[in-house]
């Protein structure tokens, strides 16, 4: 069963009710005439995911297996990087990027994404519509990643149009991913010379003594997979605030309310549908599917988190700590949990105190979602509201 294409990007869910018919793990085809098997149970995920004695995340094998055209390689081809490593070599990694994280003040971040945030908005308060991804979920994360990392102000541009092309076909992506390695290449090279107070600084000073290399792959994978998921979230936390009823009324009521848009997003929505790719060590049977090892075996953060998420009763709205998969889980969790949250929070309170008559200007059912088999990610998200200024 496919799960890429506009009917499964329209109704997810549907899928994933379908494929649990498999049992706990599901086969399925993740682009034209390339299969791959999905665990859509929410313990099963966790065993996969905490399984690091049965379980690699090296993909050098599989990706024997497909097209080097393939349109999966430039999110599942192998790069040293901590998300396709393991071990001792994936400890070092992530630790450097752990350890930089934290040097993150919570207050400084929030302050430097307003800032962003209110940039973003006066480019189009004026005009009375906006598409709130390309102008502004878009565009934000990134932004304060290059502060994070001191990226030259003449390179930004170049960076979001990287990471944004990352998402784009094979030959656009790779062509993306090159400029983006460019970019940071040069930047690393001068950094080694010229330390400055940046994150940048910080990998190559990192006692784990990462060669420039190094920290040139673990700076891409951190600005490509913090980027777009920051991106997701924003853009699917700002959709249900404004399409869901239960909003109504207190879509502008504080921290509260978007967090509340998050969580629920974070379950029912979460901004990385299905990824974790694992491959078996060796020839395995796990909860009850035989699966030969070098297999791809891919985690259903939907699937899971649905089969999880606590009841309601679709009138009330839900808040609390929650153990959904969104973020994964084990030595492979997203490291970048607590920034991520902080970014998307600030950025739908900038924007909803800036505009508080914020609506779309489309149907809710004429909302597009991006048709991969990875992302839960709209194409747009048109709104109108009464321009300011001018």
């Amino acid at each position: 069963m496919p799960i890429y294409g506009p009917a499964f990007a329209a109704d997810p869910q549907l899928v994933y009710e379908r494929l649990r018919r498999y049992g706990a793990v599901a086969p399925v085809e993740i682009s034209p005439g390339v299969e791959a098997l999905l665990v859509t149970d929410y313990q099963a995920a966790l065993d996969l995911l905490r399984d690091t004695d049965t379980f690699s995340k090296d993909s050098r094998a599989w990706q024997q297996t497909v097209p080097p055209t393939s349109p999966l390689l430039p999110v599942l081809g192998y790069r040293p990087t901590a998300f396709f490593s393991d071990g001792e070599v994936h400890a070092r990694y992530r630790q450097v990027i752990t350890d930089g994280l934290a040097l993150l003040e919570p207050h400084l971040l929030q302050r430097r994404v307003a800032e962003v945030a209110h940039r973003l908005i006066d480019a189009f308060v004026a005009t009375g519509s906006a598409d709130l991804i390309d102008e502004y979920a878009r565009q934000l994360p990134v932004a304060v990643f290059n502060t994070w990392f001191g990226v030259p102000e003449e390179h930004s541009a170049r960076l979001v149009a990287g990471i944004a092309g990352m998402m784009e076909s094979t030959e656009k992506a790779v062509a993306a991913y090159g400029d983006l390695v460019s970019v940071v290449t040069g930047m690393v090279a001068e950094r080694r010379e010229r330390p400055r107070h940046d994150l940048t600084s910080w990998f190559l000073t990192h006692p784990a003594g990462l060669d420039n290399d190094e920290v040139v792959r673990q700076i891409t994978l951190t600005m490509i997979a913090g980027n777009q998921p920051t991106t997701n979230l924003i853009g699917n936390a700002l959709m249900r605030l404004l399409t869901d009823a239960r909003y109504a009324g207190s879509l502008f009521g504080g921290a509260m309310t978007a967090y509340q848009a998050i969580d629920e997003v974070l379950w029912h929505d979460p901004p990385l549908a299905n990824l974790s790719a694992h491959y078996p060590r060796y020839d395995i049977t796990f909860h009850g599917r035989e699966i030969p090892a070098g297999s791809l075996v891919l985690v259903s953060y939907g699937a899971a988190n649905s089969q999880a998420a606590p009841p309601t009763d679709g009138t009330e709205l839900r808040s609390g700590e929650s153990a959904h998969l969104a973020w994964a889980a084990g030595p492979h969790a997203c490291p970048a949990r607590d920034p991520a949250l902080l970014i998307a929070i600030t950025a739908i309170e900038q924007l909803t105190s800036r505009l508080s008559d914020l609506e779309l200007s489309t149907g809710a059912e004429d909302l597009l979602w991006r048709p991969g088999p990875f992302h839960r990610a709209l194409l747009h998200l048109p709104v109108r509201f009464q321009p300011v200024g001018g």
